[in-house]
């Protein structure tokens, strides 16, 4: 077995890979990376004594949040913890005396499954999620489905993965999984 960092992550990979993936790093099975926003995540922003600045927003398609007196603040690529830095920074340059701000992500981007599922679409992401939990919510494989491998392709990168379906196999928000057909 060999390793390769994508993201961040740690993916142990079989010593012979195909072509595909051979000379590139590929979608992880497990890491402690801190979570990068993306467009689509809804985030909770939360300016302690400063209702009319707390509320919901929703990253847009241009990777930011605007919020009132400060306008537009760039979440697309940076954890919860830096926006919220930004913000109270921001805030505390004449708006808001010793600002005391907390980000929490109240929904993440979905991912996408296509191919040989029972419903192919759309779906919410949850913490955590698995290739076979993502399978399972697209109600599961169709009888012409190879089941031990799918193709990955991460948000932002324009490659897709060859990976080998295992049970810790994790996806991220934006995802898109396509489950192959099998030849008999």
């Amino acid at each position: 077995m060999r390793t390769l960092a994508t993201f961040g992550l740690i993916l142990l990979l079989p010593a012979v890979a195909t072509a595909q993936t051979a000379a590139t790093p590929t979608p992880a099975t497990s890491g402690t990376a801190p979570y990068r926003l993306g467009s689509g995540d809804k985030l909770q922003i939360a300016v302690y004594g400063e209702q009319e600045l707390t509320g919901e927003q929703l990253v847009g398609p241009d990777g930011s949040v605007t919020l009132p007196l400060i306008g537009r603040v760039a979440a697309a690529g940076r954890t919860a913890a830096q926006v919220s830095e930004d913000i109270r920074t921001r805030l505390a340059d004449g708006f808001v005396q010793n600002p005391s701000v907390a980000v929490t992500i109240v929904a993440y981007r979905p991912f996408y499954i296509l191919g040989e599922v029972n419903s192919p679409g759309q779906y919410e992401y949850a913490q955590g999620m698995t290739v076979l939990s993502a399978v399972a919510r697209a109600g599961g494989f169709t009888y012409r489905a190879k089941k031990g491998e799918v193709f990955v392709k991460r948000e932002g990168d324009p490659r897709e993965y060859r990976v080998q379906v295992t049970n810790d196999l994790l996806i991220q928000p934006g995802d898109t999984i396509r489950v192959g057909e099998r030849y008999f």
